[in-house]
């Protein structure tokens, strides 16, 4: 195997096989797939059961190929009971047709709209018609990571299994068809493989990849040149681009060759091996992390140089793979691990030594975590999604409360409080709506058990399951007032 192959998220090269145990080897192997895809079936059915009674609404949208991104994109109409918003996902081909960046149309259903005898109704083979295709782009390479910039929302990230991040804006693209030998949509280029984020205070973009760099780039900086450069105007403004960095000399990529270069901002050098994430601070376009397959959490801060300001050299005991900035409190960090289990640090009890372990540690997942988010709406609530196919929500507030235990209640890991098992394989993405509360789109990609494409799903749990006690338990009350008066009615 070439070592420089791309690292798939999610996906592990299986073990080489012994020739002469081989016959016995895929028996056992075929033997083992089938009795865990019964027991997933099986855990599956007893969730849709459960949909009418767990959920306020649920869409689910069977994939023809699978999406390894999904995010939300502005919100465009409100009417009376549904809003329409921009979805973002992507297309992963076998290469019988090219890969693609899909901009969508959802139409989000309102709280205590949707009757609850529907949204179990759905079949797991068909598109939802609350999901529709507004936009294709044909990319260049599969999408890794989709990533949204909070102060233009035509601006839209995406980042390869090659060493490129790629700038689009979505409006002014032309909408393609995707046959096979369609050339490329045409982007700009920065450079990255896997890490990527968009900063929610100033437009800067950080990338991160397999040669162990965090790289800070600035979208203005693109913007600025562009305008002195009659030539690059004219270019942008037909493909609908925004950043261009020309390639290294030797790496044998020649796609940006015809553009104005644009440096980085600035070059962090402190991972021992591929950076997985990297996430801005909240409150400053100056202060981000990354995490990588070196098992570190690194703090930078652009204005004291490029070394990290704090280095946490075990923060899990695996590969981390993902990390997010808490938006309503800066001084907390999830991090998600190969080592199955979700943390939580406080920035405050970090020191520059590397000296700090995680103040909560969230144990829920029984394979590897690839995607941790804090909620926009409650700021002790997140999100993490796994390869064991499930979507924890958890609320560390609840870690070390009491709760009462009914004489069927299962010990769950401490602060959890709601699970999404909706998908059949892992979840690759998940993304909360900040324009509709407690909103979620996730996707899951189903080559494992289906031999192909994915599920995208958008949901709300019921607002019983989050609401204070309280409120629930009066609202109940009067629920269960009102049947009684209807039957003892003549």
């Amino acid at each position: 195997m070439d070592p420089q192959a791309p690292k798939k998220r999610g996906r592990k090269p299986k073990p080489k096989e012994d020739k002469k145990d081989e016959p016995k080897m895929k028996e056992s192997t075929t033997t083992k797939r089938t009795a865990h895809q019964h027991a997933v079936d099986d855990k599956y059915t007893h969730w849709k059961s459960l949909v009418p009674v767990l959920y306020d609404w649920l869409a689910n949208h069977n994939l023809v190929w699978p999406s390894l991104s999904c995010r939300w994109g502005p919100q465009l109409e409100q009417a009376t009971y549904k809003n329409r918003q921009r979805l973002y996902l992507s297309e992963q081909t076998d290469g019988s047709v090219p890969n693609t960046l899909v901009i969508a149309n959802c139409e989000v259903v309102k709280p205590r709209v949707a009757a609850a005898e529907h949204i179990s109704q759905f079949n797991e083979e068909a598109r939802s018609p609350f999901v529709k295709k507004h936009k294709t782009i044909i990319h260049p390479g599969e999408v890794n990571r989709i990533r949204e910039l909070p102060q233009n929302t035509k601006i839209v990230a995406t980042h390869t299994d090659s060493p490129d991040v790629l700038i689009w804006d979505v409006e002014a693209q032309p909408n393609r068809h995707a046959v096979l030998g369609a050339t490329n949509s045409r982007p700009d280029l920065d450079n990255a493989e896997f890490a990527l984020a968009m900063c929610p205070t100033e437009p800067y973009v950080l990338s991160g990849g397999k040669d162990k760099s965090v790289v800070l780039w600035s979208i203005q900086d693109h913007i600025t040149s562009s305008a002195t450069d009659p030539a690059t105007a004219k270019s942008a403004g037909s493909s609908g681009s925004i950043i261009k960095q020309s390639p290294k000399p030797g790496d044998g990529n020649d796609k940006a060759a015809d553009g104005p270069s644009v440096g980085p901002r600035g070059i962090y050098n402190g991972h021992e091996d591929t950076v997985e994430d990297v996430t801005f601070c909240p409150s400053s376009a100056q202060e981000f992390c990354s995490v990588g397959d070196d098992s570190c959490l690194i703090l930078w801060d652009a204005r004291v140089g490029t070394s990290p300001v704090i280095k946490v050299e075990k923060a899990h005991d695996a590969d981390l793979h993902c990390v997010d900035w808490n938006p309503l409190d800066d001084n907390l960090i999830l991090t998600g691990s190969a080592d199955n289990s979700v943390r939580m640090f406080d920035r405050r009890n970090l020191t520059s030594n590397g000296v700090g372990s995680p103040i909560n540690k969230f144990e829920g997942h029984s394979a590897a975590v690839l995607c941790v988010q804090w909620s926009p709406d409650k700021s002790s609530v997140f999100g993490s999604s796994a390869e064991d196919g499930l979507l924890n929500i958890w609320d560390y507030e609840k870690v070390g409360k009491k709760v009462e235990q009914g004489p069927r209640t299962t010990n769950y890991p401490a602060g959890l409080f709601f699970q999404h098992a909706g998908h059949r394989d892992k979840v690759v993405d998940f993304h909360w709506n900040a324009s509709d509360p407690w909103t979620v789109v996730s996707v899951s990609d189903d080559c494992d058990s289906t031999g192909g494409g994915g599920t995208l799903q958008i949901w709300r749990m019921s607002d019983l399951i989050y609401r204070p006690q309280d409120e629930v338990l009066a609202e109940l009350e009067k629920f269960k007032a009102h049947v009684i008066s209807c039957t003892s009615k003549p």
